[in-house]
């Protein structure tokens, strides 16, 4: 029975990191369109496994601004749906997503909201430290179609330099994307949590003050 065990633990990690993609910004018009490679991690049962991946970022944000001077940064994701199965396993539900976005150098924040969002039970965005956090709770159920709500921030330049974005996450240990995907393992729900980073950090937009 061991070695059926331990297969069985490879391919739930499997299942869970096969969410992963789903979890990116694409979708809508905006000024700048990126694609953002994440390192992924996922562990369920003493087993972990590691995943490469490329996700489409889109991000509206002003070209230039005056020394203290207003602008507004929006990060708009896209529809997207959550998948019936993973490997041999049925996918029951996504949940508790966070997704992290660092505050910009040379900037103040003064404000920030969420706006629109579909299927994903309730979200919250709140500053964590440095980093401003838009969490989910779902559950999404497998196979139903979820749209994140739109993330923007109003912010106030500083004197001088630029003031550019990001994602957050500068490794395993210090992710900007987590979630948790729960899946049926011999009929039984299995909790899968799953980190990841972007590698490369990208720059989402640059705003030149001055």
């Amino acid at each position: 029975m061991a070695p059926v065990t331990k297969t069985s633990s490879r391919l739930l990690v499997g299942a869970a990191l096969a969410i992963v993609p789903l979890l990116g910004l694409a979708g809508v018009a905006s000024a700048d369109t990126q694609a953002v490679n994440y390192t992924c991690q996922g562990k369920a049962a003493g087993q972990t496994s590691n995943l490469t991946l490329q996700q489409n970022v889109d991000s509206t944000a002003p070209a230039t601004v005056a020394p203290g001077g207003a602008l507004t940064i929006t990060l708009a994701p896209g529809v997207n749906t959550v998948p019936t199965a993973a490997g041999s396993f049925t996918v029951k539900s996504v949940k508790n997503m966070t997704l992290s976005v660092p505050v910009p150098a040379n900037a103040t924040v003064n404000s920030f909201s969420l706006s629109g969002g579909s299927g994903i039970g309730s979200a919250t965005v709140a500053q964590v430290g440095n980093n401003i956090v838009t969490s989910v709770t779902g559950p999404i159920n497998g196979g139903a179609q979820f749209q994140l709500p739109a993330l923007t921030l109003n912010l106030t330049a500083g004197e001088s330099g630029s003031i550019t974005t990001t994602l957050a996450g500068t490794s395993l240990s210090d992710p900007g994307l987590k979630f948790t995907t729960t899946v049926s393992v011999f009929g039984f729900p299995i909790d899968a949590p799953t980190v990841c980073y972007p590698n490369p950090a990208p720059t989402l937009t640059t705003t030149t003050i001055g």
